[in-house]
């Protein structure tokens, strides 16, 4: 009887989380399964077992300048949205002002709006700028996305901080700036880390705000579209999109470790200064 008030009470949460994330997770799997497989074509049972897809990646020029790409849009726009996402987190965690909690919405609307949306806008604003589409105007659409997501890290790690850390700091004569740079900015170190990760992360893997935003400068997910046209190229998007799956993953697990350690950081400091 207890058993089974124990599994109605909790344990057909365990089973629900269980189903739903192999739903999730199992079309992923087999990414990695085929990219080794010897045919070109994605099927059971396998041919063979091959790493010629995989050596093949670096001989192909237009992969390498979609990956360069990829980098110079992942790394402008998570250290874009990370400085903004300072600025705001802190704003919203240490002061009280009229229209905090509407700003706070605003600035997190790009989670829940469609991104097909927020790419025709940002397209149609571009063009009254008179801007032409290139990778500048794709950093500043990751931008948008990201600085939610930035956010969200950032204000977990200012919201666990002590202030009476700089309390002490501004009485033993140390300037505002000085404080923020010195005292503060150490204390949320791995929560900044972690919102660069997690940005950079969700910039390399981004389509839509991509593919209505770049110009003749094409990006990783922009490439792999182009090339799932052609059947001969399968085998190639598979291995490479299996090395994105890796990467994104080892750069998330980073950065939730990061995450995870800043909140035991600031709450140890917390109950040291208590």
């Amino acid at each position: 009887m207890t058993a089974m008030r124990r599994f109605f009470s909790g344990g057909w949460l365990t089973v629900y989380a269980f189903l739903y994330i192999v739903f999730l997770y199992l079309p992923v799997i087999f990414l990695p399964i085929f990219s080794i497989n010897t045919a070109p074509t994605p099927k059971f049972p396998l041919t063979g077992y091959t790493l010629k897809w995989y050596q093949d990646l670096p001989k192909t020029p237009a992969l390498l300048d979609a990956a360069w790409n990829s980098l110079i849009v992942g790394i402008s726009a998570s250290v874009l949205a990370t400085l903004l996402g300072i600025l705001a987190a802190r704003s919203i965690t240490r002061y009280r002002y009229p229209g905090r909690r509407t700003i706070n919405g605003l600035i997190m609307a790009p989670l829940v709006l469609p991104e097909i949306i927020l790419a025709i806008s940002m397209l149609l604003v571009m063009l009254q700028l008179g801007l032409s589409l290139s990778l500048f105007t794709v950093v500043l659409g990751h931008v948008l996305i990201c600085i939610p997501y930035s956010m969200t890290v950032l204000t977990a790690g200012f919201e666990g901080f002590d202030r009476s850390l700089e309390e002490a700091s501004a009485d033993l004569g140390e300037s505002a700036f000085g404080t923020f740079r010195r005292v503060t900015l150490p204390m949320v170190a791995p929560a900044i880390i972690s919102s660069l990760l997690v940005c950079f992360t969700i910039s390399l893997d981004e389509f839509v705000i991509a593919f209505f935003l770049t110009g003749t400068e094409t990006t990783l997910p922009i490439y792999i579209w182009g090339q799932l046209r052609f059947a001969a190229k399968l085998p190639g998007v598979l291995a490479l999109g299996t090395l994105l799956l890796v990467a994104s993953f080892v750069l998330m697990t980073v950065a939730e470790i990061l995450r995870r350690r800043a909140a035991r950081r600031t709450q140890n400091e917390g109950g040291l200064y208590a």
